[in-house]
């Protein structure tokens, strides 16, 4: 490792030069017989389990940019009582012929919303159900401050309900009983105005839902997603940038397409706060507590050296107040691989891990043809989110890799992780993040024009150590390998725990944006 003279205050405690360690890190790694155990392992064989709890309130405690705008939904049950007249077809199709019909269906839809809401694991809020039998009342549906409105389609009229600035979905019965109109007519009357093409832009036949409130679920989910990703804030430290040709204009098409509001955090201005940090005493001796407490975390090990965590937790605390400063739950780094490593005397990979390990979201190499789908995803999982680099998939297989990892990839428990140098620099502080082995997970592949995104569902198959990133999985891939071959788009992928391939899709509709579902071998057009 080549050595670094440039000195910073020792009130910090992370040794002015860090190539004059009284020991130095291969050194120390030889004196405990060379395995990949290192430092870590001997303060976790007498971990303090107090330390340790310190530790998890400290990952657990939410960035205070990091609020998340609820989903607010109107439910809406459309009605009308008609009147019997002889000798000719008076009623239309649908249960409802009393009022005492009509308020059972209501007290029914509400109950059921109610237990629909106790499932979501993201903020949802849910307005009063308004029952509509008459234009006046159509208009105050229309009206209401809501996000997306839910029409139950009893029998009357639903477009009256429909309004240009809110998302719709229309729910009708069949099996769930009693019938209702729409269930008959949605497609001919509404979708395709009594022809055969479809017609009505405010309406997708991807937003009728038969009988299910698991269908309701996964939409609204979606739906909350884009409310939070389009429009969101990202701290770009060295700006925003595109990975390769394909992505020059990838900052351009995020602001088109989802609104984004890129902040240009120049590195001069960091550099200043990073040498104020360095001059904080408190702050300094608060690192190194913070590093000893992570350590004495379970299935945590230390294989660099410690002064390079130290520093992390520092500039941690220094992206989080510039997220804090700009009210925004995301950050990125670009050249990170190289101008930061001279301001902060680390990497900023484990700075990247410990801001996603504490709820908000922080990605690598300021990449915005990749940064998007992350934003999206991390809202449509409420977990963290994985960028990494792909390889080349082969037999069923694809190994992914980055040095930034979180390890709440479920959003609640810490995975094993050993914390080495940064691979490309054999500097600093990156964690190997070990993935669950069979865990389920979805993989996205945005392209760098935002034209069809391709997205596949896999399984954690194994966590290898070759010399790559160090965070690195052997996905199985449950779909077309040798399509995905064929086919990948762009550089950067996107990964999360648990299967989203039908809310990234929902999602990506509402945006214009194609998407290609490996796993089920199923386009949705933009």
């Amino acid at each position: 490792m080549k050595k670094d003279s440039t000195h910073h205050h020792s009130c910090c405690g992370c040794i002015h030069d860090l190539g004059k360690l009284n020991m130095a890190r291969r050194t120390f790694l030889a004196a405990v017989g060379g395995t990949a155990v290192g430092a870590g392992a001997l303060l976790s064989a007498s971990a303090d389990t107090s330390s340790a709890k310190l530790a998890m309130e400290y990952l657990n405690k939410p960035i205070a940019s990091a609020k998340k705008k609820p989903l607010v939904v109107q439910p809406v049950f459309t009605y009308h009582l008609y009147e019997r007249h002889e000798q000719t077809s008076w009623r239309p199709w649908g249960g409802f012929h009393t009022k005492e019909d009509v308020q059972n269906e209501c007290q029914r839809i509400e109950k059921e919303l109610a237990e629909m809401k106790q499932k979501a694991e993201f903020p949802l809020e849910i307005l009063p159900l308004m029952a509509v039998s008459s234009s006046a009342e159509a208009k105050q549906a229309r009206e209401a401050s809501a996000d997306v409105t839910i029409i139950y389609g009893g029998t009357w009229e639903i477009d009256p309900v429909f309004s240009e600035n809110k998302h719709h979905i229309v729910f009708v019965r069949h099996r769930s009983g009693p019938a209702y109109l729409w269930y008959e007519i949605v497609s001919p009357r509404f979708l395709r105005k009594t022809v055969d093409e479809l017609g009505e832009p405010r309406l997708a036949p991807q937003d009728v839902v038969v009988d299910e409130y698991d269908d309701v679920l996964w939409r609204l989910r979606s739906l909350y997603a884009l409310k939070n990703a389009v429009g969101c804030k990202i701290v770009c430290i060295g700006g925003p940038s595109g990975w390769g040709v394909g992505g020059q204009k990838a900052p351009e098409r995020t602001k088109e397409k989802f609104k984004m509001e890129l902040i240009d955090y120049p590195y001069s201005e960091l550099e200043k706060r990073i040498n104020s940090a360095f001059n904080d005493a408190k702050l300094c001796e608060q690192a190194k507590l913070w590093t000893k407490q992570y350590l004495n975390l379970p299935n945590t090990s230390m294989e660099t050296d410690i002064p390079f965590l130290e520093n992390a937790f520092i500039l941690t605390e220094i992206f989080e107040q510039i997220m804090s400063e700009f009210d925004a739950p995301a950050i990125t780094v670009n050249n990170c691989m190289t101008t930061i490593i001279p301001k902060s005397k680390t990497t900023a990979c484990m700075t990247l891990s410990l801001i996603n390990d504490r709820g908000s979201m922080a990605f690598c190499e300021s990449d915005f043809a990749v940064i998007p789908s992350g934003v999206l995803l991390y809202y449509l999982c409420s977990k963290p989110v994985f960028l990494q680099d792909p390889t080349y998939p082969h037999h069923g297989v694809v190994t992914i890799a980055h040095c930034t990892a979180p390890r709440k990839m479920d959003g609640k428990n810490l995975e094993p992780v050993r914390i080495l140098t940064h691979y490309e620099s054999d500097y600093g502080a990156a964690p190997k993040v070990d993935m669950k082995i069979g865990e389920t997970v979805t993989v996205i592949d945005p392209d760098f024009e935002f034209k069809k995104w391709i997205g596949f569902r896999g399984k954690v198959q194994a966590n290898p150590f070759l010399d790559i990133c160090r965070s690195q999985t052997d996905i199985e891939i449950e779909g077309d390998c040798n399509r995905l071959a064929n086919d990948m788009v762009g550089f950067h992928w996107m990964m999360s725990y648990g299967d989203y391939l039908k809310e990234t899709g929902y999602a990506l509709r509402k945006l214009g944006i194609g998407w290609y579902n490996l796993t089920h071998d199923r386009t949705v057009e933009a």
